[in-house]
């Protein structure tokens, strides 16, 4: 089954509408990965920072630090694994019309290759309008400071339409 939108407004999400509120801000990135850090505290732990926001793309950074190294002193699987998953939900948070909601099912991960700088990830949905209910699978790919891919996730998101009696 295809979600058609029926109302452009539809598509912006609360989510949406605070990133853009931040967004002409000074530190409007900073103050809404903050932000949404509180909302969601575990994300803290690797301190991400948005790059872009909008329906069908969402772009997230983090930088090399101590906290999120490894014992070999290069980026941590797992910290490429949250930024992956939080790169995939605000994704999904921006595009998905009001009516419907997500939750991630699973997730799959590659790490290609050493990851030694900062990171960005980057999650594209070609045609948001077209998503449908069920299982709809987010690719994540996580690049380094020279744009070479480090990590690849395939985050299935299990798309349902919201309650309409809470």
């Amino acid at each position: 089954m295809t979600v058609a939108v029926a109302d452009p407004s539809e598509q912006v999400s609360s989510m949406l509408r605070l990133y853009h509120s931040f967004a002409r801000l000074p530190l409007g990135a900073w103050l809404f990965s903050r932000a949404l850090c509180i909302k969601a505290p575990y994300f803290s732990s690797i301190r991400p920072c948005i790059r872009q926001l909008k329906p069908g793309l969402s772009e997230w950074e983090i930088k090399n630090r101590r906290s999120v190294r490894n014992h070999l002193g290069t980026v941590h699987a797992l910290a490429m694994g949250n930024l992956a998953e939080l790169c995939a939900g605000t994704l999904m948070e921006a595009s998905l019309p009001s009516r419907l909601r997500w939750i991630p099912k699973g997730m799959q991960i590659e790490y290609l290759k050493k990851a030694t700088t900062d990171l960005v990830a980057t999650a594209v949905i070609a045609d948001p309008k077209a998503l449908t209910l069920g299982d709809y699978e987010v690719e994540v790919m996580v690049k380094n400071a020279d744009g070479e891919a480090v990590s690849r996730a395939v985050i299935t998101m299990w798309l349902s339409e919201k309650d309409q009696h809470r």
